[in-house]
């Protein structure tokens, strides 16, 4: 029997998962790693804690395998998106890594449409400028830490970094690529112009591959500290996003994923790289060759869950925090809330708005606001189908992946909230998975990757839309919007009371 690893570099720890060919998960071990927050607005990571964390787990492992070593042929990745790594040009990193989710860089979005203008931007790169993306963060280091910059040969997105400390080879692959604002989405190439325009060399740009491309083995140290042997084929691996969608069997047109982690995505398949969606929502690179998906985001999904039970319920369990939420009705008894935490994505890009909970009196019990906070995050993951289905896109069966698919009552809404019939699968690993399965599709053992997801994917249950229960959220739905639009600006008058 052969086996697969998939490593899946998160916000908040590395999993690493074993499977075979069989589509079966042998183990599966976690680390987790700190966030570095020292301002508001700013999230960053040391590199090294993801080759430290990544190491050990790999090392636990290898040391749980009762098999021969030789037989795990290959390891790919999932990682999160977007994240700035910069290298000298002895690869030394020279400053933290800049998160997906740090919002410094409202000033270089608006640079970047000043200077290469938004309708060109959307043409080359599929994508408005967003603070979470790539190229915001570098232009900030080039305006505030130029020296840094200066020194600087290559940058890398996370999981190609940690690639990099695995194999000693440098790269970086589609799917995670696109969420740089470097690519030309469509050619699948960096784009010299976008380079040009905003100053900055072409060459910091790494080599690409496609997702199942194989970028080396293992070096004698790496493969030395963890068990692993040095000719363990290691491929590209793909942004977490994309990742979840070959996870979740999001192969071919019609499909789509409903993704709720810390954020949130609504995610869907695309085989052209010309639909056009006036850049509401993401358009990026799949990790399955010459494809495409769409995406939108709410930026605190799964967060705002997890703040809310950390606030309200620090010692509780979340199946004790959610006891009893599928006795509440409809509307949280009259309590809307908006998962605005940290600012949106999908549809707003504001980095400004908060969260707000609407409605609340006297007579409101905790496992209300609970109903109140998940009913909240679909709504506004609801927003990204809307747009999609505006678009012309049938959406009629969603895979839920992720938090989201763990609460029974959940699913239900998420069916009666986005009108669709929602699927859990029976082993739901979410991106690891996906990064397990372009490792195995990497090293030949299948013809493709949906001859792979035949293999590990399978369907457990699946909700329908209760006719009632969605008339009721289409209402409800209406006034969630306004409380948007009627909230926007509080929340400008209110940014300058909040914590710096």
């Amino acid at each position: 029997m052969k086996y697969a690893i998939g490593v899946d570099l998160g916000t908040s720890a590395v999993k690493v998962l074993m499977m075979n060919q069989k589509g079966e998960v042998v183990n599966e071990v976690s680390k987790a790693y700190p966030l570095i927050q020292e301002k508001s607005g700013y999230s960053e990571q040391e590199p090294r804690e993801w080759v430290e964390k990544t190491t050990e787990a790999l090392k636990e492992l290898v040391a749980q395998f009762d098999g021969d070593v030789a037989d795990i042929e290959g390891i790919s990745y999932s990682g999160q998106m977007h994240g700035l790594v910069l290298l000298d040009e002895n690869n030394e990193v020279l400053r933290n890594a800049i998160l997906w989710n740090d919002t410094r860089t409202t000033e270089q979005c608006k640079q970047i449409y000043d200077i290469v203008g938004e309708k060109k931007l959307l043409e080359i790169t599929k994508n408005p400028a967003l603070e979470g993306f790539t190229l915001p963060k570098i232009l900030w280091v080039k305006q505030y830490e130029p020296e840094i910059l200066e020194k600087a040969s290559v940058f890398m997105l996370p999981k190609d970094y940690l690639r990099y400390k695995m194999t000693g080879q440098i790269h970086s692959e589609y799917s995670d690529a696109a969420g740089t604002l470097l690519l030309n989405v469509g050619e699948q190439e960096w784009s010299k112009e976008i380079c040009d325009l905003v100053g900055i060399e072409s060459s910091l740009c790494p080599p690409l591959l496609p997702s199942h491309g194989l970028a080396g083995t293992l070096t004698p140290e790496f493969a030395a500290e963890t068990g692993l042997a040095e000719s363990t084929k290691v491929f590209a691996g793909g942004a977490d996003n994309a990742c979840g969608a070959i996870g979740s069997g999001i192969l071919q047109d019609g499909k789509s994923m409903c993704s709720i982690g810390t954020s949130g995505v609504v995610l869907s398949y695309e085989e052209t790289k010309d639909r056009d969606f006036d850049g509401k929502v993401h358009y990026f690179n799949h990790g399955q060759e010459d494809a495409f998906y769409t995406m939108g985001v709410t930026l605190a999904a799964g967060y705002s869950l997890s703040w809310f039970k950390d606030t309200f319920a620090k010692e509780e369990s979340f199946e004790s925090l959610l006891e009893g939420l599928g006795d509440v009705p409809i509307g949280a008894n009259g309590l809307l809330f908006t998962p605005y935490l940290v600012g949106e994505r999908t549809p707003y890009a504001d980095a400004v708005i908060r969260a707000s909970f609407i409605g609340m009196d006297g007579s409101h019990d905790r496992i209300d606001f609970a109903r109140a906070v998940i009913e909240g995050i679909t709504f506004s993951l609801n927003e990204s189908i809307e747009i999609f289905r505006e678009s012309g896109k049938t959406i009629d069966t969603i895979i839920s992946i992720g938090g989201g698919a763990k609460n029974e009552t959940w699913l239900q809404i998420q069916a009666d909230v986005f009108n669709a019939k929602i699927v859990k699968l029976s082993s739901e690993q979410g991106p690891a998975v996906g990064a397990t399965m372009l490792a195995a599709y990497g090293c030949g053992w299948f013809g493709s990757l949906q001859e792979c997801a035949d293999v590990f994917t399978a369907e457990d249950v699946s909700y329908e839309p209760i006719p009632e229960n969605v008339e009721k959220y289409k209402e409800l739905f209406k006034l969630y919007k306004d409380v948007y639009v009627q909230t926007k600006g509080l929340n400008e008058g209110l940014k300058k009371f909040r914590k710096s």
